[in-house]
């Protein structure tokens, strides 16, 4: 286990536990039908961090979801409770997981960077004015921080 802790994170019955061991890249609010389906709620909180800043204790299961784009993810989960704790999409490569902000032990540590697809939101979310919103997905080059692109880039190499 790594020496900083930034959050720690469970599933619904806790025998599914994770430590992020720094704050995420960015955190995607997301609106789309399909989000909000998976998730049972208006929208989904997710958090970009690199799979080798994952601590995990106990067992998860991994099975396949498709994705409105196509390309698929791999959700992963407590194979007891069956609470997904975060998502592998394939377009983002296999260096980086999603994590679902609702599984962190204090959610409040990550607030959206971002609203996507806010398009399909159900009308009664409010956004807020401080907080970046696109209809679909954000152009590329935009919204992210020039920390975290360089995070991004040194774990695709790795």
């Amino acid at each position: 286990m790594a020496e900083t802790v930034f959050a720690t994170g469970r599933c619904a019955c806790g025998a599914a536990r994770y430590t992020l061991n720094r704050p995420p890249m960015i955190v995607h609010c997301c609106h789309c039908r399909q989000c909000q389906r998976e998730a049972g709620a208006s929208f989904a909180l997710n958090a970009l961090i690199e799979r080798t800043e994952i601590d995990l204790a106990g067992d998860t299961t991994s099975f396949a979801r498709p994705t409105g784009s196509g390309t698929g993810l791999d959700a992963t989960g407590c194979p007891l409770c069956g609470t997904i704790l975060w998502n592998v999409y394939h377009a983002s490569g296999e260096a980086f997981v999603w994590v679902k902000v609702g599984t962190l032990d204090n959610p409040d540590l990550c607030p959206p960077s971002v609203h996507i697809f806010t398009a399909t939101r159900q009308p009664w979310v409010l956004l807020d004015d401080g907080v970046p919103a696109f209809e679909g997905f954000y152009p590329p080059g935009t919204v992210w921080t020039d920390a975290a692109r360089a995070r991004r880039r040194t774990a695709r190499k790795g």
